[in-house]
């Protein structure tokens, strides 16, 4: 016989309160992003002219602020949670091609607007200010940062032709959202652009297109067939795309909507089903007799478009220093609250090396890509040539740490970071995108290798910079005595490219972290990345170093 109940001597206990919580972190929530980033706002302080400084902090404070909050915290899960969606026709069979966002995509794409974050061209210190505005407002969210990068990234194409630029570039610099809603451009104050180079046969070998571009009789006018196998956000006013015109491979200009109100063959074949940057739209779209307008001259579509795509590879550093930031920030504030054997975890001598290592990665990754918005704000021959070498060079690299750095800074929340209400899986999916957009690593390092070999001004400017910290530490010395016996040798160098452009982009790193980084996080950074003392995973750093310095200097206080 069974008992459902137990026998006597035993008895049954009343019930007790089992869910008192502790030994939790607190949300890292309610907080200012720019100020508490160090790395950033003193990058900030460094690269504007005085007489910006008050202003650019003000409005960086105020959006740090917002992006700290529990409301634009919330905007990015829902974004993410509730991914747009294609409608290709409408209840009576007319074909619309509307890509539907959450409400919550519009509201983290209308502050970004209206805070200048596709507004850099043409305003003092606008590369500086934006790029930090970017850094801070991808960590609440980053899908919507690819429209708001391809619409920044436009004006320098367009500036090939004084009409179109005369024309758009107002629109693309407005800080007024006018939602999704398609238009004539000349009724809209703001507009936002997309890009549609790859095609499913090349990917990033555009010279292979197959899209074709016809003449029309007015000048400079097309008709646009084929497909494009990757089109961002589509639901945009415009598109720079590149064709196969009679003189070869030539940019164009492609609007949504005609001047007349009628719909341009714009049609939305799929939305692509990713890994990450699921709150953005990503697309696959077939041209069939689809108007576009020339921009630049035939044959010359890659010189054209060249400066947007140096354009967006920035915003890839920035947005990788971004994800890498957020990552860092809460697991250095996960470990500042939770305890274990016997200790809070900040203070564990091996977590503590774990934290100064990622905040080393975070750090040099911050101010190598401000830097880079810096040169963008001089009209110097010199920075634009330290520019064409050292874009890829820092594309390549710190958008190949982002994964392993996220990756790092989730297991430092145990279980809690592998759980999707922490954050961090969205984090860790996001973070191999910046790697492949815009040309992926093997991409970037053929890059590099074109300018030294084509362009000996772009190596002059890269080791100029470089030297200028030449003397300060002997590991950054042996490092670019290192670097100079390699680039000395050119044979054979498409296969050790990779090598070659991560030593390149490293000692960058150092000698800028050498010249403005506190000591403790110099010495750690030459230490490891430059002198040799790592290991293959972080949390090995030298336990001499004053890695408790380096930990708190990259922590968030609330």
């Amino acid at each position: 016989m069974f008992h459902l109940l137990p026998a006597p001597p035993y008895r049954i206990r009343m019930a007790t309160t089992t869910h008192t919580v502790t030994n939790q972190p607190p949300p890292l929530v309610g907080y200012d992003v720019f100020t508490a980033d160090h790395a950033l706002s003193e990058a900030v302080e460094r690269h504007l002219p005085l007489e910006l400084l008050d202003e650019a902090r003000q409005e960086l404070s105020t959006l740090g602020t917002t992006a700290g909050s529990a409301q634009a915290q919330e905007w990015g899960f829902l974004a993410n949670e509730n991914p747009p969606k294609l409608r290709t026709h409408d209840r009576y069979g007319h074909r619309i091609d509307h890509v539907d966002f959450h409400p919550s995509w519009h509201r983290l794409l209308g502050h970004a607007v209206t805070n200048g974050l596709t507004n850099a061209w043409g305003r003092p210190g606008g590369h500086v200010r934006r790029a930090a505005g970017f850094l801070v407002w991808a960590q609440t969210e980053a899908g919507h940062g690819c429209p708001l990068s391809m619409t920044h990234a436009a004006v320098p194409a367009l500036r090939t032709d004084p009409e179109l630029a005369a024309f758009w570039e107002p629109k693309l610099t407005s800080q007024i959202y006018e939602g999704e809603e398609l238009r004539p451009a000349a009724d809209k104050t703001g507009v936002l652009f997309g890009m549609g180079m790859t095609e499913k046969q090349g990917g990033s070998d555009v010279r292979v297109n197959t899209t074709t571009a016809t003449p029309l009789e007015a000048d400079g006018e097309y008709v646009l067939t084929g497909h494009k196998w990757f089109c961002s956000a589509p639901m945009s006013d415009a598109f720079l795309v590149l064709a196969q015109a009679p003189g070869g491979l030539t940019c164009f200009l492609l609007p949504r909507v005609l001047e007349d109100g009628n719909r341009n063959v714009f049609r939305i074949q799929r939305l692509k089903d990713k890994l990450g940057n699921r709150s953005n739209a990503s697309s696959e779209v077939e041209f069939d007799g689809t108007w576009a307008r020339r921009v630049g001259e035939e044959g010359r579509g890659v010189r054209t478009i060249i400066e947007m795509v140096a354009a967006t590879r920035l915003d890839c550093v920035v947005g990788s220093a971004a994800l890498m930031r957020q990552a860092v920030a809460q697991a250095v504030h996960h470990a500042a609250y939770r305890s274990a054997f016997g200790g809070v975890l900040i203070d564990k001598p091996l977590m503590r090396n774990v934290l100064a290592d990622l905040a080393l990665e975070s750090e040099a990754a911050t101010t190598l890509g401000m830097r880079l918005a810096a040169a963008y704000d001089t009209d110097s021959e010199q920075e634009r040539a330290f520019l064409r070498i050292a874009v890829p060079a820092a594309k390549y690299w710190v958008t190949k740490r982002c994964t392993p750095t996220t990756a790092e800074a989730l297991e430092c929340l145990g279980g809690n970071g592998y759980v999707e209400e922490s954050g961090m899986p969205r984090l860790l999916r996001e973070a191999p995108l910046n790697s492949i957009w815009e040309g992926s690593g093997n991409v970037q390092a053929l890059d590099v290798l074109r300018a030294l070999q084509r362009e000996p001004l772009a190596l002059n400017a890269f080791l100029e910079e470089v030297g200028k910290a030449r003397g300060a530490d002997h590991r950054l010395d042996g490092a670019i005595k290192d670097l100079l016996a390699e680039l000395a040798d050119l044979d054979g160098i498409e296969a050790r490219a990779r090598r070659l452009v991560e030593r390149m982009a490293l000692v960058l790193q150092g000698s800028l972290l050498v010249r403005w980084a506190p000591s403790a996080v110099a010495d750690a950074f030459c230490a490891s990345r430059l002198g040799g003392d790592w290991g293959a995973a972080f949390g090995t750093l030298p336990h001499t170093l004053d890695l408790a310095a380096v930990v708190e200097r990259a922590r968030a206080v609330v």
